[in-house]
């Protein structure tokens, strides 16, 4: 993870590239996700989504993206994801 602060409080953008390891409706395998986030005065803009081919295994052709939540200091997060058909 990468982040820079500005003088201006509230305000920051952030990158980051993470590894994933684990298992999907069943199929195991790794993939990528890659952040990109930006707070313009506590205004928080994020985009977190697969790296386009970076599935393997049984994961390979994963596509999708996921977004965070912050309420009350704590985080959730929402996986929405499309795997192709196995054969």
């Amino acid at each position: 993870m990468l982040t820079a602060g500005t003088p201006v409080k509230g305000s920051a953008g952030y990158v980051a590239i993470e590894r994933i390891s684990g298992t999907l409706h069943g199929r195991t395998g790794t993939f990528i996700l890659q952040h990109t986030g930006t707070m313009n005065r506590g205004a928080l803009q994020l985009s977190i989504t697969v790296v386009p081919a970076s599935g393997t295994g049984q994961l390979t052709g994963l596509t999708g993206k996921m977004d965070i939540q912050i309420a009350g200091g704590k985080h959730s997060y929402d996986f929405a994801y499309t795997l192709p058909d196995s054969h």
